[in-house]
């Protein structure tokens, strides 16, 4: 006897990538984050390639993925592709010790954080204005 089958928890008009535990801070993750959101898939890949911030490697990869997943798993057209949600989230901290003046320390914290990537189908193609 196995488990009840998990229902999903996005549309089916929707595919998602999740990649955790990231090694840096939830604040600049999301200023990545924020630049795709809403974006078509196409025009969010190109503005992660050129990026200058080291994670938009990450979420470029991450990005493709749920393109992949959309395209593969769920057959969605991914030409009409946009990124509907790019969630960020706090995991971990690992905490330090930095050498201090006159024998003291101090707390060093290194954050990690989460990211997860909704691509969404549009019903209709909108046209640029």
């Amino acid at each position: 006897m196995s488990k009840p089958k998990h229902p999903r928890s996005v549309a089916d008009t929707e595919a998602l990538a999740v990649t955790y535990n990231t090694r840096v801070s939830p604040r600049k993750l999301n200023l990545v984050a924020q630049t795709i959101r809403g974006a078509r898939a196409q025009d969010a890949v190109a503005q992660l390639t050129f990026s200058k911030r080291r994670i938009a490697q990450t979420v470029k990869k991450t990005l493709e993925s749920a393109i992949a997943n959309a395209e593969n798993n769920h057959q969605l057209d991914v030409d009409r592709l946009v990124v509907s949600r790019a969630e960020v989230g706090r995991a971990m901290v690992m905490k330090r010790f930095h050498a201090r003046g006159r024998g003291k320390s101090s707390r060093i914290e290194k954050w990690f954080s989460h990211l997860k990537i909704v691509v969404a189908e549009q019903t209709a193609p909108q046209e640029a204005a």
